[in-house]
C-alpha cells in the first residue's frame, strides 16, 4: 500500500489529510520566543491574530525528526511504502534530513517537489492516480508534473519575505520604496520575482490573465491567500467567468508559510496547459 507523507509547507490541513490521503509532518514556528508546531498546538486564527500584535518576524525550523522516523517506521515495518512530499529543498532543510534519516531503506522515497503550498497538492493527487504502480512510475509523473505547475501570488508586504530570506535586499527596496507590487512564484525550486507591476490592480490583472491563457482547467484552480480575504476576493473579481468557476479550494495558508508571506497576500496556483 502506498502511504503519502508532506511537511505542513504543503497547507494541507489536518481536516484535509483524508481527502488527500496523506500524513502530515509539522513544521516548527518560532514566535515571540515560544516554538511550536504548524497545526498542532498553534492554529491559524491564534497564529494570525498574535502575528497583528507582535514587533518580530517568525521563523521556521524543521519538522521534529524523532516523530517523523516513528511515523515513516511505523508504515514501513507493515509492508507500505512511503511517499514523502517535502516543500523545495531550495527554501527548506527538511528534504536533506529526510533523506539522511532514510538512507538506506528502499521503502521510503524522499521528493522533492521544488514549490510549496498548492503545488504540493496537485503532486500528492497526482501520486494517487499512479498510487498502484511502481514507485518509479510514480515520481516519473510528478516530475513530469512539476515544470506545469504555476505558483502566482502576490504579497502586500514584502518585509516577511525579506527577514525570512526569500527575498533580495535590492527587489525590496525597488517594491517598498517605488510601490511595485512584484508577482511572486517559483522556478527551480526558488522563490522568484516572476514580473512587477505597478500597484495592486495591475498585479491582480497579470495573475487573472496569465490563469486565463495557460490555466489546464481539469485540474482546476487552488486560489491562496493569507488571513483577510479581500485581496483573493478583488482578483477574483476581475477573472473571467470560465476561469472563475475553476476555483476549487479556497486555501488560507498554514503558519509555516505565512510566516514568509504576511498577511493579506493572495494568488492563483494551477496546472499549466501542456
Amino acid at each position: 500500500m502506498l502511504r503519502i507523507v508532506v511537511d505542513s509547507g504543503s497547507s494541507i490541513k489536518r481536516e484535509e489529510k483524508d481527502i488527500y490521503k496523506a500524513d502530515i509532518l509539522p513544521i516548527q514556528i518560532q514566535l515571540e520566543g515560544e516554538s511550536y508546531l504548524d497545526g498542532v498546538n498553534l492554529e491559524i486564527n491564534d497564529f494570525y491574530e498574535r502575528l497583528q500584535k507582535t514587533n518580530g518576524f517568525p521563523k521556521t525550523s524543521l519538522p521534529a525528526l524523532d516523530e517523523a522516523e516513528e511515523l515513516i517506521n511505523g508504515y514501513t515495518k507493515q509492508g507500505d511504502d512511503v511517499l514523502v512530499i517535502t516543500i523545495s529543498s531550495e527554501i527548506s532543510g527538511t528534504y536533506q534530513a529526510l533523506c539522511m534519516l532514510f538512507e538506506g531503506n528502499p521503502k521510503v522515497t524522499v521528493f522533492d517537489s521544488r514549490m510549496a503550498v498548492g503545488g504540493i497538492r496537485f503532486l500528492a493527487e497526482e501520486a494517487l492516480r499512479y498510487e498502484d504502480q511502481p514507485m518509479d512510475v510514480i515520481t516519473e509523473k510528478l516530475n513530469n508534473l512539476i515544470p506545469r505547475i504555476v505558483i502566482a501570488a502576490v504579497p502586500e508586504t514584502l518585509d516577511y519575505l525579506l527577514a525570512g530570506g526569500r527575498l533580495s535586499k535590492t527587489e525590496w527596496m525597488i517594491g517598498s520604496i517605488l510601490s511595485v507590487k512584484p508577482v511572486i512564484g517559483f522556478r527551480d525550486g526558488n522563490v522568484e520575482v516572476l514580473t512587477k507591476k505597478r500597484g495592486l490592480k495591475q498585479s491582480m490583472q497579470y495573475i487573472a490573465d496569465l490563469a486565463e491563457e495557460s490555466c489546464d482547467t481539469s485540474y482546476g484552480i487552488i486560489a491562496s491567500y493569507t488571513y483577510d480575504k479581500k485581496n483573493l476576493d478583488a482578483l477574483i473579481h476581475i477573472t473571467s467567468p470560465d476561469i472563475k468557476e475553476c476555483i476549487r479550494t479556497y486555501d488560507n495558508l498554514t503558519p509555516s508559510i505565512a510566516c514568509h508571506w504576511g498577511l493579506n497576500a493572495f494568488g492563483y496556483i494551477f496546472v499549466r496547459k501542456m
